[in-house]
This record gives structure tokens, sequence and C-alpha cells, in this order.
């Protein structure tokens, strides 16, 4: 199996260019020097991740991602990254962009939150975004 998977939960959805995907981000996490154990991403509804938000974050907010690192061992990725896909098209329309390229943006933001890159005050999102940006122009495809 492979390091780096895509599932579903209550949803039927299927990635695009899922090796390309997978070279991307693979190439993403080693240029942070770290190492790729493994890495799951779950498509899923706006429903879905609102519950995972409200049981396991106590919040009652809808979101496009909520990313989990299980990662034992300092400089590894492990983690679970889910997306919703209603979100991810709401918000692609709101933003003037592709539903592709706004689920390649909040799929390498999830990746860079497992690299240490946090978001949570204006410095720190300014640097993120900088960062989406970067591996965005890396993508290739």
């Amino acid at each position: 199996m492979p390091a780096i998977t895509f599932h579903e939960e209550d949803i039927s959805y299927k990635l695009k260019n899922k090796n390309a995907v997978r070279k991307w981000i693979t190439n993403t996490i080693v240029a942070e020097c770290y190492k790729l154990s493994e890495l799951t991403y779950i498509f899923c509804t706006d429903e879905y991740l609102l519950k995972i938000n409200q049981e396991y974050l106590d919040h009652d907010t809808y979101t496009d991602i909520i990313t989990f690192d299980n990662s034992y061992e300092k400089g590894v990725i492990v983690g679970d990254i889910f997306i919703s896909i209603e979100r991810i098209k709401e918000n692609a329309a709101k933003f003037g962009v592709t539903p592709g390229q706004e689920l390649h943006r909040v799929i390498i933001h999830g990746t860079l939150h497992l690299l240490g890159y946090p978001d949570k005050t204006p410095a720190a999102k300014k640097k993120m975004t900088q960062k989406e940006d970067f591996y965005l122009d890396k993508r290739g495809f």
C-alpha cells in the first residue's frame, strides 16, 4: 500500500491525477526535511466533517479541513487529513478558482500543518499562505 492514500467517507469522490498528487505531496515533505511514514486523506461531506469537529475539537462550525497529527517520532509524518468536498466547491466559487485548485491548496495546507506550520496568528497565516503558494507552484501537473 502506498504511504499516501485517499479515501471517501459518506461521499463519492475520485481524485484526479492521484499518482502526481502523491509525488507532489511526497516531494513537499522531503523538501521540508521530513520523512513520510503514512498519510491518509479522507474526502467527506460538510456534515461528516462537522461531526468530527464537534467530537474531537469541541468546535461547532463547518470547516474545509481537519488535520490529525498521529506522528510518534519527530520528523516522521503520520497523519489523517479530512477534507470536505462540499466546502472545497463552495470556497472555490467564493475565491474565483476551480474546485481542483482549491482542493490542492487545502491538501498542501493540511500537509504543511503536519510539517509544523501553524496558522493561528496573522504572521503565521501569512507564512502558511506563502508556503502554500510556493508548493502549489511546484506541482508540475
